[in-house]
This record gives C-alpha cells, structure tokens and sequence, in this order.
C-alpha cells in the first residue's frame, strides 16, 4: 500500500482500486490500514496531479469519486495559488470529459452519479473562474446545449446548481463581493440562458429533458426580472401547455407558486389576477370542484399526493400577496379558489392541514379585525369581505371542528391496542397545533356565532343518534366545543 505515496513514479491505479475496495469491504484491519494510506495520499500537495490518470484508468466507481475528493478540495482550497496553466488545464479536462459523458443517453443514464460529481466539481471551477477567467462560460453552454438532447439535459442540471450555489447556498462560502460579482453576471446573462429554456420547451419532444428545464426554470423564478415572467411566453407555456400534463404537473405547480408569491407594484398586480383566472380554469380540467379531496388523496399515487401538497402552498402563497386584487377584479375565482382550499383542509394529511390552518388564522383574523364587535340586532352593517367568504368559513369550522387537535389538559388517549391509558409525555407539536385551531375557531366563532353552534348542535345530535358516532368524532367536537368557551353566550 505504501507505494501509492511514492510520487516518483507513475500511479498503480489497479493497487489503488484494491486499496478503495478494502475500505468499503474489507476485514478490521484492513480496512483501518487502506484509510490511513487513502488520508496520507489525499493530504499529499501532488495528490491532485493524479485526478486525471485516476479517472482515466480506474475500473472502480468509489476509486473515481476518491479522486474527486482530491479534486474538489484543491479547487476550493489552492486554486488561487495554482499556476494559471495548470487551473486551465483542471477546467478543460473537466469540461471535456462531461461533455464525453453527456453525449449519449445511454451513458448519461448509466453513469448517471459520477456525472453529478462532476457537475458539482465543475460548478466549484465557475465559482472561482467565472466571469473574470471564464467569460465565455454562458454563450459556450447554451451553445453547446442545442447540439444535443442529452448533453442539454445535463447541462440544464449544471445551471440549476449554479444558481442554487449562487443565490441560494452562497452565504458563508464566499465573500460578499463575490457573491455580488456573481448575481450580477448571471442577471446580465439571463437573456440566453432564458432563451435557452424557452427554445427547449418549444422544440423538444424529451419527457426527462423537459422535466429538467422546468426544474431548471424553477430555480431561477425568485431572483430573475418581472418581465421575463409576463413578457414572454412564460406563464402561458406552464398553465396551457404542462399543467395538464401528469409528468410535469407538480414542477409547474411549483414554478407557479413562485411566481404567485412575487410581491408587485399595484399596476402589475392585474397580471396576477389573470394568471390566478387561467390557472383555475385549467385546475377544473384535472380536479373538478365538487371533488372530494380528502378521499381522493387517501387513494391517489405519491405523484398525486405530491400535488396537493403543492396546490396548498400555491393557494396560500398567492392569497396572502395577491387576494386584495383578486377581490376587487375576479371575486367569483377568488371565492372559488377558497373554496378548493377548504376541500384540501379536510385532508388527512398534517403538514398540509398546517399548511392551510395558518392561512385560515391569518384570513380569519383580518376579518375579525374589520369588525370585531357583535353587530347590533336588526342592522344590514355587515362587512362586505365578512359576507364574502360566509359560506367559505361554514366549511372552515367544519374543518376545525372534525379536525380539532388534542389539548394539553387531556391527560388520558387511546393507545395502538384500543386500551384507553394515562399519557406520560406531551408532543409540543400537538400542543402547539391546538393553541393555533383554538384560535382561528374563536375567530371564526366570533365572525358568525349561529353557524358555529348549529354545526356544533348538528355533530352532537349525530353523535346521539349514531349516525357519526365513534370515540374519536366524540372527543375531536367536545375539544373544540371547549376550546370557543368564552366566544359564545
């Protein structure tokens, strides 16, 4: 094993092979010998000298990552005290080799984690020699991606990690004035890099090569100029073209809720409520609105879990920025939307119930704040918004009420056997989803008091007659009948 520290002679890759593989699989003592010489060689100044050769000759996967390794470290580590030739020469081989890699569907999917590796390592070289070293980085991808299907694909990946690199995981690994340097350049840059993406979902036929332009796409959506959103093809291409298309429906729907949570002038906020108008048309198509969400989830695919998921956090995202012009432009598709999320609500589903829950509370309470006292007998004073969304807010407390968590005073639950036990430890989650149901039920309590007692009137006569009766119904309605103690004379 020693051998492999010599750095006279040429690298016996099939010894190093040997030692990688002791590592992974070898007995105690072997592989505590094979660490010791793979750390002294990894820590070697010339160890990287011999990247190439490994990457060339080696038979073994983990052999080529190990070389990586080496690599990586040397790029982010000494590349500035590296001649200049020699930082050329790391780039152009890295370069042409995941162009080599990339030229075939068949390789690109069969080597599929070495080419992320190296995508990764090659995202590590633009960081240090992009724009100043490396002017040409961006006209030379998009140029090369319109040769090939498959070398496009890749490269798709490689701009998805350059920008999360850049806007998204920069902090702490780079100076602020880089990190500038390099958000500017890519802003300067966007038209061809955009031009790129736009030419792909036009032209292509690809299924996995359009999925990739789209995810690409969707790292860009929170840094990129407003008029690349609306002065393009952009918005109608995801909602007419993709939304109705299973594969690339939760991708849209992400590039969507991105764009829906953009933050605008009051003069472009008409653009959103257009988008949010198309949307619901195309939505209708796929989940019409008499659907019943919460079963369908319960037998759909992980695909179509997945999506309403994403269509809870497109709703709420959109309604807390853009509702105001919703209201005042497409009242009847605001309503409607609402009335989706309402069905999403009931989902067995906890994150996506939070999801909703805290949009409820945020709505709720703007309302409450509108008008919070009792409205006199025999005035027409109610607010417009608090009509608006009555029959809305009927289904919400139903929600609530079937959905009521578990509060910190109940000391006693069902365990997995049906036994019903004294509880030692409390969930803090559990306690904290109950003090914020509590609250947006007595907001809504206080928005109408009747519909909030006739509901709760209505389960306990069912719970009486048996027609809805179980421990559970029973304990979720008295929950949050004593969680609104106080909101009702």
């Amino acid at each position: 094993m020693e051998k492999l520290l010599n750095f006279n002679g040429p690298l016996d890759v099939n010894l190093l092979d040997q030692v990688v593989t002791a590592l992974y699989s070898g007995s105690p003592q072997d592989h505590q010998a094979a660490q010791s010489v793979l750390t002294k060689l990894q820590d070697h100044p010339d160890a990287w000298l011999r990247v190439d050769t490994i990457l060339e000759y080696s038979q073994n996967q983990a052999t080529k990552f190990f070389g990586l390794q080496i690599l990586e470290t040397v790029i982010k580590y000494r590349w500035k005290i590296l001649p200049r030739e020699q930082c050329d020469g790391i780039r152009n081989y890295i370069v042409n080799l995941i162009i080599k890699l990339s030229e075939t569907e068949e390789v690109l999917r069969r080597e599929k984690l070495y080419i992320r590796k190296l995508n990764l390592i090659l995202v590590q070289i633009i960081k240090q020699e992009w724009p100043r070293n490396w002017s040409t980085f961006i006209p030379e991808i998009v140029n090369a991606s319109k040769s090939n299907e498959a070398l496009c694909e890749n490269n798709m990946h490689i701009l998805r990690l350059m920008s999360e690199e850049i806007f998204d995981y920069s902090s702490g690994q780079m100076t602020q004035a880089k990190i500038q340097e390099l958000k500017t350049q890519f802003h300067k840059e966007f038209s061809l890099i955009y031009q790129l993406c736009e030419f792909v979902l036009e032209n292509s036929q690809k299924p996995s090569l359009i999925l990739a332009t789209l995810k690409t796409l969707l790292k860009f959506l929170n840094w990129i100029a407003l008029g690349y959103i609306f002065q393009t093809k952009m918005v109608d291409s995801l909602i007419f073209k993709f939304f109705l298309v299973a594969d690339f429906r939760n991708v849209c729907l992400k590039c969507l809720t991105e764009i829906g949570c953009i933050t605008v002038t009051p003069n472009e906020e008409i653009h959103f409520a257009r988008l949010f108008q198309s949307f619901l048309d195309q939505l209708r198509v796929i989940l019409p609105l008499d659907t019943n969400i919460a079963a369908a989830y319960l037998k759909g695919t992980e695909e179509d879990k997945n999506f309403i998921q994403n269509l809870s956090l497109f709703f709420t995202g959109f309604f807390r920025v853009h509702l105001p012009v919703l209201e005042r432009e497409f009242q009847k598709v605001a309503l409607e939307g609402h009335s989706y999320l309402a069905q999403i609500t009931l989902v067995d589903e906890r994150e996506i119930f939070k999801i909703c829950l805290e949009y409820w509370n945020t709505l709720a309470a703007q309302l409450y704040a509108e008008q919070p006292f009792p409205l006199m007998l025999g005035t027409n004073a109610q607010p417009l918004r608090r009509l608006l969304y009555s029959p809305i807010f009927s289904k919400v407390r139903d929600a609530m009420i079937r959905r009521m968590a578990k509060p910190e005073e109940v000391l006693i639950v069902e365990d997995e056997n049906g036994d019903i036990v004294r509880e030692v430890m409390k969930d803090i989650d559990d306690i904290i989803l109950y003090k914020s149901m509590r609250e947006t039920l007595i907001y809504l309590t206080h928005l109408d008091q009747v519909d909030t007692q006739n509901l709760m009137l209505e389960k306990l006569a069912k719970q009486v007659d048996g027609s809805e009766w179980s421990w559970h119904n029973l304990n979720t309605l008295c929950w949050a009948i004593g969680s609104i103690s106080g909101a009702l004379s």
